[in-house]
């Protein structure tokens, strides 16, 4: 069988990734305290063959509550636990940050949802960036170097600590009495410059051993820290050759630290609005999240050199603004905006195409995300993608049955799971414990 792509599901706040998603007509305004609704977009997901649901988290909001809600899941922990216990084989994965939380309360909660989930559970492990967020912990924001030290440190303690109950170390054996081996289930006494625990964890292994290890980011840090811990990285980038190059830099970084660079695999985002044909998706963006625009096209006209009026929103750009437009060197997304504004799209238009929007938008019908999907898989620029649909409610589905059916009948996404857990939908080797095999 011939190489074929992983997939992942992004699911953030309950409503879906466009702005006033939580408006539409097919929506409960209350799905954002809705666990229910996390567990049917997950079953959605899962029904699609897809390997993997994504998390993300951020313990703060700065932004305009009064009309758009926050990011994020209420509690990325619970909420997988939930779906755990509704879904039977897609991988759980969600952000944990190594920059305020400890890492042996980090080991106990993912190992403990990845006992649950029988083997499907990874960790995001990333730093926080953010001052807001460090305001929230009464602190001020550690360093780059600081906070990627103890990024370090975190990780290879929480790996430690999931090791520290041995992998055969459980008995349960009734008749003897013996409930455990006690001389493998022993203390790690492990610590460094910013983090310390002497264990050990009193969680057995699960199906799968332990968490598989994610990471998000693309700054040099990052590359050292996913290059020696992760099995997934979840990327940012617009273009194939700068994916390509992506991949290749945390390929180039797995090997560096002693590792099969074939065991990370770097996904790219890519969200969705799939429509019948490119009109009726623009116009469902617009209905949505037109409140957006005349800011949105301040900044546009910032990314392509520009002073545009956002009164003027549905005329196209006139040939003299077309014929100064350059794209900003400092924004990889503006090549690709400035492509769509030649096309003669009102400037309305141009932004319901999410020409400023964070990963690459398909708007459309389900073979443009597709065809997509397949050029950038082929040129060996990506592992697989993540998915982040416009409206959960009904974009989970339209990916589903619209998209996977094509990918499938071209031989570039599996029809069913051959295995069971995390690690066997990312062929990721076994691990449990510290990888011995990382130089430190």
């Amino acid at each position: 069988m011939s190489k074929q792509m992983i997939i992942g599901m992004h699911l953030g706040n309950g409503y879906g990734n466009l702005p006033g998603a939580w408006r539409a007509s097919t929506v409960d305004p209350r799905s954002y305290t809705s666990f229910d609704a996390k567990v049917r977009h997950a079953q959605a997901a899962e029904r699609g063959k897809l390997q993997f649901l994504f998390l993300p988290d951020g313990p703060t909001h700065v932004g305009d509550i009064e009309n758009e809600p926050p990011n994020f899941n209420l509690d990325v922990m619970v909420t997988l636990a939930a779906v755990a216990r509704e879904t039977n084989r897609i991988g759980l994965v969600a952000t944990g940050s190594t920059t305020f939380n400890e890492p042996f309360n980090l080991a106990r909660q993912f190992k403990a949802l990845d006992v649950l989930s029988h083997g499907r559970t990874g960790w995001n492990a990333v730093t926080s960036s953010g001052e807001d967020v460090a305001a929230n912990y009464g602190r001020r924001l550690p360093s780059s170097s600081d906070r990627y030290g103890r990024a370090h440190e975190a990780v290879q303690l929480v790996q430690a600590l999931w090791g520290s109950w041995g992998h055969d170390a459980w008995l349960h054996d009734q008749a003897t009495g013996r409930f455990a081996k006690a001389e493998k289930i022993a203390p790690i006494n492990m610590g460094g410059s910013f983090v310390a625990s002497r264990g050990p964890l009193y969680i057995p292994p699960s199906e799968q051993g332990q968490p598989v290890i994610f990471h998000a980011g693309g700054s040099p840090n990052a590359l050292e820290l996913a290059g020696r811990y992760a099995n997934g990285v979840i990327g940012a980038t617009f273009t194939i050759d700068d994916a390509r190059r992506q991949r290749t830099a945390f390929r180039d970084a797995a090997e560096r630290a002693g590792r099969n660079p074939d065991e990370i695999k770097f996904f790219a985002g890519l969200m969705t609005t799939i429509a019948s044909d490119q009109r009726e998706g623009l116009d469902r963006r617009i209905a949505l999240s037109e409140r957006t625009f005349p800011q949105r096209a301040a900044y546009l006209g910032q990314m392509l050199g520009l002073r545009l009026d956002p009164s003027r929103l549905d005329v196209p750009l006139s040939p003299d603004q077309l014929a100064k437009a350059r794209p900003s060197p400092g924004d990889p997304r503006s090549e690709h905006a400035l492509k769509i504004v030649r096309e003669g799209w009102t400037l309305r238009d141009v932004l319901a195409h999410g020409v400023i929007d964070y990963h690459p938008v398909i708007v459309g019908p389900a073979v443009e995300a597709a065809d997509h999907m397949q050029e950038w898989f082929e040129a060996d620029a990506v592992d697989g993608f993540w998915v982040s649909p416009d409206i959960y409610e009904d974009g989970v589905d339209a990916f589903v049955d619209g998209v996977v059916p094509i990918l499938q009948e071209r031989g570039l996404f599996h029809r069913d799971y051959e295995g069971a857990t995390l690690r066997d939908h990312l062929g990721a080797p076994a691990q449990y414990g510290v990888d011995p095999r990382v130089i430190q």
